[in-house]
This record gives structure tokens, C-alpha cells and sequence, in this order.
């Protein structure tokens, strides 16, 4: 019987519970699409630039060339979006005149600035008289005085007041050494160690004594020569009566009583 009429180009049979019936179906996905490119289109006619979930994270899926359409999160200019993007490729175009730091914004730039160089501390300890100038350094000071140590090692009892300390002692279980020297073969595990090792290259001694005119090239044998001028002996044997003014001296002294050969 009947005549079959001629589907239109957007038009096609669809079977539903067994019936030959006829419904005339538009693709949802070319419907969508438009949508999407009538969104964007107006999108960019704003100014703004809209990237799908999938470019920030797996980069996958939106084109480069033509960022698709999020669902409900997008950045609303074209500034925002050249900032994010430094996230992957790790752009630092902002760089210190006073030092080797480079920054990603502008602000963090000035916030160094204003703090590093400049001697600003607006975040006191009300505990003591140190003032810091961010506020999460004043937040691990603070552990100073409530003995707070949060982060623990797994292989050992030890305990630290920050994650990076941590780090670094995992590096006594693990034994490795990122820090390498460029002059010598010697490797450290961590950078201020290298940092104070590669003053036996250049002869620097930046730490001066106050009473002589002894210089040093680490801090902490300015503190071990200090004790030179005040007598401080803080290391003491309890085997006897006897103190000393190093650690290493301390333990060699042991052995006298323990017997041991070095």
C-alpha cells in the first residue's frame, strides 16, 4: 500500500517495540555540537575562552587551536588562561633584580620583594620575640614551642616539625643523593650541604668571628670557634667529669673509657 515519502536529509526510520512507525529523529550529537560552537562562538565574542576539563588535566579531546566547551567551569579571560598554562610548561617570566628567584605572577613577585628584600615581617610569634615574613614559617616556629612534630618516618621513631625535614631524613634510608657537585665527585643529600661543600673550591669563608679575625665557611664551625672566646664546653662525658666544646671530641674522649680503637 502506501506510498513512502522522501525522508528529509535530518530524517530517519527508527524502530520502536517492533513497529515499522516513522519519527523523524535529529542527531542529538550535531544539535550538541552546534550548540557547543554557538556557546563558543559567543564566548570569544566576549572575550573569553573556554577550555574543557579534559586540556587542563589529560589534554585530551578540545582541539588547541579550538578549546571546547566546559561544563560550568571555564576562565572567564584570556589573562587566566595564560597564567594557568604555566602550571604545565613551568614559564617563570617574572625574575628577582635582586637575586636568581623567578616567579609565575606578577603579585608573588612583589610579595617576595616586599619580604625578602626589603626586611618586611608582619607575623609575629606571641610566644617570643621573632617575627617572620610569612605566615607559614610562624606557623612551623610555633611547633618550637608546643614540641608539635607531625610528620613521622616510617622505617624509623624519628619525628619532624616540617615535611621537608622529613624528606631529607628519608634520604638516610633510602641513601640517596640528588645534590651533585660540578668540580668534584661528591654528592650530597641535601642542597645546603652542597652549597657549604662547594665553598672548598672557591675558598669563601662568608662567616666572620666578631672577636678575631677568623672567617669560616660554615656556620657551624663559626659556632664551634666561638666557644673558643666564651669557654662553652655543652658536651659532657658521663663517664666522668669532663666536658668539651665538640661533639667529635666528645666521642673520641669516649673511647677511653669504653676501650674502643678508632
Amino acid at each position: 500500500g502506501r506510498t513512502a515519502l522522501p525522508l528529509s536529509p535530518r530524517e530517519y526510520p527508527l524502530a520502536v517495540d517492533g513497529h515499522d512507525n516513522l519519527f523523524t529523529v535529529f542527531k542529538l550529537e550535531t544539535l550538541s555540537s552546534l550548540s557547543a560552537e554557538h556557546s563558543a562562538a559567543k564566548s570569544l565574542e566576549r572575550g573569553e575562552q573556554l577550555v574543557h576539563r579534559e586540556e587542563l588535566t589529560g589534554h585530551q579531546g578540545g582541539g588547541k587551536d579550538w578549546p571546547a566547551v566546559l561544563s560550568g567551569e571555564c576562565f572567564p579571560d584570556k589573562t587566566n588562561m595564560v597564567i594557568h598554562r604555566r602550571t604545565h610548561t613551568g614559564e617563570k617570566p617574572y625574575g628577582c633584580d635582586q637575586c636568581t628567584e623567578r616567579f609565575k605572577l606578577k603579585d608573588s613577585l612583589k610579595s617576595h620583594m616586599r619580604r625578602t628584600h626589603s626586611g618586611e615581617k608582619p607575623y609575629r610569634c606571641d610566644q617570643c620575640v621573632k617575627r617572620f615574613s610569612r605566615s607559614y614559617i610562624l606557623k612551623v616556629h610555633m611547633r618550637t614551642h608546643s614540641g608539635e612534630k607531625p610528620y613521622s618516618c616510617d622505617y624509623c621513631l624519628k619525628r619532624f616539625r616540617e615535611s621537608s625535614s622529613l624528606k631529607i631524613h628519608m634520604r638516610t634510608h633510602s641513601g640517596e643523593k640528588p645534590y651533585r657537585c660540578d668540580q668534584c665527585v661528591k654528592r650530597f643529600s641535601q642542597h645546603s650541604t652542597l652549597k657549604s661543600h662547594m665553598r672548598t673550591h672557591s675558598g669563601e669563608k662568608p662567616y666572620r668571628c666578631n672577636q678575631c679575625v677568623k672567617r669560616f665557611s660554615t656556620s657551624s664551625n663559626l659556632t664551634v670557634h666561638m666557644r673558643t672566646h666564651s669557654g662553652e664546653k655543652p658536651y659532657r662525658c658521663n663517664q666522668c667529669v669532663k666536658c668539651f666544646s665538640q661533639r667529635s671530641t666528645l666521642k673520641s674522649h669516649m673511647r677511653t673509657h669504653s676501650g674502643e680503637k678508632p
